[in-house]
């Protein structure tokens, strides 16, 4: 009997220990992959990567504060923005388990001030699902400069947007809107009759001991916050300013990557939520983006992936004044990717998609650098035809790469400063690599618009509108831009 456990032994010992080595392998293979997307001024961060429900990675890469030179770390905090949802769906869907609200019933049944003639069509399922129609108020015109640095309280900041006409009529599609989520906020506070960021603390945050996280203020004094930085070109700048009263429930809260990893190993539990609750909120309602869905809080898509095929990948973004966000669950294998950077918008999107081909052991994309970063110091300095040059020449070096998101964030940078022609001619780079994305031809057209051109500007935006019908504030552009035609 003895001498038969031996093998079988030995077998186990050494299935663990290749298994460790594999473990070890992709571990390496992601730091080395996240120390090059430093390298090339891509990721400044912290992150925490997760397989078969063990931490295998967690690291900080670049500074969590450039004056001081202090370093990012696995417990460094950073502002999450939309990641923020997340929690906010699981409040509601919480009050819905305990009888105290209803998803599927208007939202003046539980606030009786909301403006009528809206409010009554829309129930809270269309506002957790971004299928309300409410315009979006972070898209509003001059937003950051208007609205974003003064402090209001909820019933104040949702009067800045109860009475504007629905964008579409509610269920009918999606339209992604933060009003919805500062709305799901209040509904929350006249329930409980707590403060959201009360109600959130003691429903989550206390019970999973999820100790360094919470709802941001800046006036309090935090042990290892990140300052936010954004970039422009190779050079950062502080964030600007924005009172955390505006993102609220829709973006408002701060974590670290260990912390989401105690909030995703909870979202496997009963801890927080009966099971048929917790399913509800990674169901996928309504296409959103492409090939994904909206659940609650959530994005909902499934993926192939070597010989695996339909693998379900949960997972949710977010981007706020000097910070841009993600996680990405894939529950089948117990797998969590949380990357959380500090200076602005970055590839986020395909650092995890690297990461996740890394996991299953497939061929994954190198970090490249991206071409407009060395652009927008050209274009700035040297004007257009010098920038051109410069695009030219980069174009097909091989350890440079077209980066939609890069590209249009620079675009914007050169818009905003009164460089429209420069703009211009981004944005056009932009479209000949990207003819497919809405966005793109959105962005054209806005700079053509800036620069008097309402005959280019409609031409793009309704090139922008054909390929992305959800383009609702492209539609709204086209309209105004139709009825100055006609008088």
């Amino acid at each position: 009997m003895k001498q038969s456990i031996k093998p079988i032994s030995l077998c186990l010992m050494l299935f663990l220990f290749t298994a460790g080595i594999f473990a070890q392998n992709k571990a390496q293979q992601i730091e080395q992959l996240l120390a090059k997307y430093n390298e090339y001024g891509q990721f400044n961060g912290s992150a925490l990567v997760a397989e078969n429900g063990k931490v295998i990675l967690k690291k900080g890469f670049g500074l969590a504060n450039m004056e001081w030179n202090i370093p990012n770390q696995p417990d460094t905090k950073f502002r999450l923005g939309s990641i923020s949802k997340q929690f906010t769906a699981l409040l509601i869907v919480k009050l819905a388990e305990e009888g105290k609200l209803k998803l599927d019933v208007p939202i003046t049944t539980y606030l009786p001030d909301y403006p009528k003639e809206n409010g009554d069509k829309i129930t809270i399922h269309n506002l957790l699902t971004h299928t309300s129609g409410i315009p979006n108020y972070t898209s509003a015109p001059n937003f950051l400069r208007d609205k974003a640095k003064n402090p209001y309280t909820p019933a104040d900041f949702v009067k800045t947007f109860d009475k504007l006409p629905l964008e579409f009529k509610p269920g009918e599609k999606f339209n992604y809107s933060n009003s919805g989520y500062f709305l799901l906020g209040y509904i929350i506070e006249k329930i409980t009759g707590k403060t959201y960021e009360q109600y959130l603390q003691e429903t989550i945050l206390t019970p999973l001991k999820m100790v360094n996280s919470g709802y941001d203020h800046s006036d309090v004094i935090l042990k290892n916050r990140a300052a936010g930085y954004e970039k422009e070109g190779k050079n950062f700048s502080n964030a600007s300013y924005i009172d955390m009263s505006i993102p609220y429930a829709a973006g408002s809260l701060y974590s670290t990557v260990e912390d989401l990893y105690i909030w995703d190993q909870a979202l496997y539990t009963n801890k927080l939520l009966s099971e048929k609750s917790m399913e509800s909120l990674f169901k996928p309602y309504i296409k959103s983006w492409g090939e994904e869905s909206y659940g609650y809080g959530w994005s909902v898509k499934e993926i192939n992936i070597g010989d695996k095929s339909r693998i379900k990948v949960i997972e949710h973004g977010g981007g706020i004044n000097g910070f841009n966000t993600i996680i990405s669950r894939i529950p089948s294998d117990k797998i969590l990717v949380v990357l959380l950077n500090n200076t602005g918008g970055t590839v986020l999107g395909e650092m995890n998609n690297a990461i996740r081909n890394i996991l299953y052991s497939q061929p994954f994309n190198q970090p490249k650098k991206s071409l407009a970063l060395d652009l927008l110091d050209v274009f700035n300095t040297k004007g257009t035809a010098a920038g051109l040059d410069t695009y030219k020449k980069l174009k097909n070096d091989p350890t440079y790469a077209i980066k939609e998101g890069d590209m249009n964030r620079v675009g914007y940078q050169l818009l905003q400063t009164g460089k429209k022609k420069e703009a211009i001619e981004v944005f056009k780079i932009n479209v000949e690599a990207f003819p497919k994305s809405g966005n793109v031809y959105d962005s054209l057209g806005e700079a053509y618009l800036a620069d008097g051109d309402k005959k280019l500007a409609i031409a793009n935006y309704s090139k922008s509108v054909e390929l992305d019908p959800t383009n609702e504030g492209g539609k709204k552009v086209l309209e105004e831009l139709s009825k100055s035609k006609t008088k």
